[in-house]
């Protein structure tokens, strides 16, 4: 059994009315194994943020079901969603949500805190993640005194310091400029080299370049998959590039 199994997706919206419906997710099969670094594209309404919030146990699909360690997440009762989130994933998002009235360490420690840690085991936590991430100096600092590839290292330190079976990112540069969104996905790289699970949601060649594999997604479904094999990065930028391209002139799946 894989690690994460995606199978038979679907997702419909209804409006408000009842009058219309929406087909989000038609499809979808996939899985992830452990220790993939995974980066998932498509165009703006291709069903990918659909598919991210159902892997974040945030939506729940029409049909199909999505297994975690063997683990249908789709069937868990609504009083566990939120216990399971803050105990299996870990999350990145564009806006690194960070409280500002909050030091970056505080920050960090927010999910270990809802959980009822001793502050003695967070810190012994924290000491590695943020030697690894270049953050120590900045942990008593707060989020307003800080560049923002620096709060996107603070983002992801929170996001690892549960020990998370999976991390989940949305668009992690997307509001970072070109030299934090380079040092940002070298620390991904990093941090998935040390055997931690990575799905990307992202618009960026360039950072779904850093990924060992790239699932496209097209109109509910899944397009087609690149792995990099023994592919450089500017290799695989060029093979995503040339997918992208067939994707938007109405290539076939392939």
């Amino acid at each position: 059994m894989s690690f994460l199994e995606i199978t038979s997706l679907k997702k419909v919206y209804t409006t408000r009315n009842g009058a219309n419906e929406v087909t989000a997710l038609k499809n979808v099969n996939f899985t992830v194994e452990k220790g993939e670094y995974v980066a998932v594209m498509g165009e703006s309404g291709s069903g990918k943020t659909t598919l991210l919030n159902i892997l974040a146990a945030l939506d729940r699909p029409t049909a199909g079901s999505v297994l975690l360690n063997g683990e249908d997440i789709t069937r868990l009762p609504d009083k566990q969603l939120a216990s399971f989130r803050r105990d299996h994933l870990g999350f990145v998002f564009q806006e690194f949500n960070l409280l500002d009235t909050f030091s970056i360490e505080d920050n960090i420690y927010l999910p270990l805190v809802l959980a009822g840690m001793e502050h003695k085991h967070m810190s012994e936590r924290l000491a590695p993640i943020a030697a690894m991430l270049g953050i120590s100096d900045l942990l008593k600092k707060y989020p307003y005194e800080v560049s923002g590839g620096q709060k996107q290292r603070a983002a992801v330190a929170r996001a690892l310091i549960t020990d998370p079976q999976l991390v989940l990112a949305d668009e992690p540069t997307g509001a970072l400029d070109s030299r934090a969104s380079d040092e940002l996905l070298h620390l991904f790289s990093q941090v998935n080299n040390a055997g931690q699970t990575i799905i990307m949601v992202t618009h960026s060649t360039a950072a779904a370049s850093r990924a060992n594999r790239v699932l496209f997604i097209k109109d509910g479904e899944v397009y087609h998959q690149l792995y990099r094999g023994k592919d450089t990065d500017d290799q695989l930028y060029g093979k995503i590039t040339q997918t992208l391209t067939l994707m938007m002139t109405g290539g076939g799946k392939r």
